[in-house]
């Protein structure tokens, strides 16, 4: 006699996946009319939203390949196939991470991993002025940040926006390393953090770029690299740093996790002294005379 409990375990954790994605499909592909896509609706049309033939010329597969995705048979998907359907099924950030993983894949476009900024969460940071704050993702781009933190290094906003990067700023860019105390340790922790994050993302594109370009840019972070050292990040810690306008800075890092497992975190840097306090409100204050 097979008991229930038999027939759970028999049910195993690759065939409960492939079902989940074959639903996921199915329910993102009813949601899409075909006038969205620029596909005739006819008069004779039953399914809601696409039908599989559709998806699967759009995406550019086979649909009986794509009809055996839906239907949660055992078969192999590539990452640019599964690139193609999040297109086609035009998933937002959230859905397009739950698809890669549902299928056991990588994402070749990871830089879409990170969830958009909300209003709240920028309108955030804009209160803690003038504590200098912004959104980092685990690579160390700079994704957003607030009036004070513009002017904590140097003028961010004069940065190109796929240059705000820390670690690239931090071994590359003149004016950002003239501002930091204590350079060379501060050099030695970033790349031994940032080795230590990269072990879960050796296949993605985004960080092997910014690898490549620390290499091909910087003889000391080579240097550095070639220590293999690594460290986890700790909740908080002061720095110290001398700003171009208002002069020596004591501040706290801290880091305020937007997700689950790292990646995603708001960083902020609160004053130790009454000194350092006086001078973030200077440098807000400058830092707002000089919008626009």
């Amino acid at each position: 006699m097979t008991t229930m409990t038999q027939e759970v375990q028999d049910v195993r954790p690759a065939e409960i996946r492939r079902h989940e994605l074959a639903g996921f499909l199915r329910s993102r592909r009813e949601r899409i009319t075909p006038e969205e896509v620029g596909l005739p609706r006819g008069r004779r049309r039953r399914t809601p939203g696409l039908r599989r033939e559709e998806v699967a010329q759009l995406s550019a597969v086979g649909v009986t390949w794509y009809t055996w995705l839906e239907q949660a048979r055992d078969i192999q998907v590539s990452a640019q196939v599964l690139d193609a359907l999040a297109k086609t099924l035009r998933l937002d950030v959230g859905e397009r991470a739950h698809l890669f993983g549902l299928a056991g894949a990588v994402d070749p476009a990871p830089a879409t991993v990170c969830a958009p900024l909300s209003p709240e969460l920028v309108g955030l940071m804009d209160q803690l002025e003038p504590i200098p704050a912004c959104v980092q993702n685990s690579r160390y781009d700079i994704l957003a940040y607030n009036s004070t933190y513009r002017l904590l290094l140097c003028d961010l906003d004069e940065i190109p926006p796929e240059d705000r990067n820390w670690m690239l700023l931090a071994f590359t860019h003149e004016g950002w390393r003239s501002s930091i105390v204590g350079l060379d340790e501060v050099l030695r922790t970033l790349a031994a953090k940032f080795r230590a994050g990269m072990a879960e993302h050796l296949a993605e594109p985004a960080w092997k770029a910014v690898l490549k370009r620390l290499t091909e840019e910087s003889a000391e972070f080579r240097e550095v690299w070639e220590r293999h050292e690594v460290v986890q990040s700790v909740a908080s810690k002061v720095k110290h740093f001398h700003n171009p306008y208002v002069g020596p800075l004591a501040l706290v890092h801290t880091d305020l996790w937007l997700t689950r497992g790292g990646g995603a975190r708001m960083v902020t840097y609160t004053p130790v002294d009454d000194a350092s306090r006086e001078r973030l409100d200077r440098l807000q204050e400058l830092a707002l005379s000089r919008v626009g």
